[in-house]
């Protein structure tokens, strides 16, 4: 593949995640749809493709473009009391990549490095918020951030996976005939 290939898909890859986290729904921790895109990017582009466009995402969150649930960014956006979820994406890349030297069949190891990649997420991103909401008087417990923050969000992570690697598989078939799918 072309080096300028690579970089479209790899934008294109940030920009779907960026359109996912826009439909959202407020909350303490906003349901959106991030990590169907995060799992969409990775299973159609590839773990390093993938990797790179999460990244990329951050990236552009960082420097100040509206592309966080609320068309939010900015480096507020990431210290805040839910940035480590969004960090904690790259966490989701970083697993797949790890998973692709395991003697699986594919869709097995896409799906383990996407499972393990958002229990990462998960872990990095409580710890993260426990941590800023005391530095801000708000003081949660471990069971209370777990309620709000990840157990309604295990079944709507867990359906938007499945629906990404049937979307995303089907995507790679289309944009790299010849090619691997994650």
């Amino acid at each position: 593949m072309h080096k300028t290939q690579a970089l479209t898909r790899t934008a294109m890859g940030a920009v779907i995640i960026a359109l996912c986290a826009w439909i959202s729904i407020p909350a303490a921790v906003p349901f959106t749809l991030q990590t169907l895109g995060i799992f969409l990017v990775l299973t159609a582009l590839g773990p390093r493709q993938g990797t790179g466009a999460i990244l990329v995402y951050i990236l552009l969150g960082l420097i100040g473009l509206p592309v966080f649930a609320g068309f939010s960014g900015g480096p507020g956006a990431l210290i805040g009391p839910t940035g480590g979820y969004i960090v904690g994406f790259a966490l989701i890349g970083f697993a797949c990549l790890l998973t692709q030297w395991l003697p699986l069949p594919e869709p097995v190891r896409c799906t383990a490095g996407c499972l393990l990649g958002l229990a990462a997420c998960y872990a990095f991103g409580t710890i993260w918020f426990i941590r800023v909401s005391a530095a801000n008087g708000n003081v949660y417990s471990l069971p209370a951030v777990l309620a709000m923050c990840v157990v309604p969000f295990i079944l709507p992570d867990c359906i938007k996976l499945v629906l990404a690697l049937v979307i995303g598989r089907r995507l790679a078939r289309a944009l790299r005939p010849a090619g691997t799918v994650c």
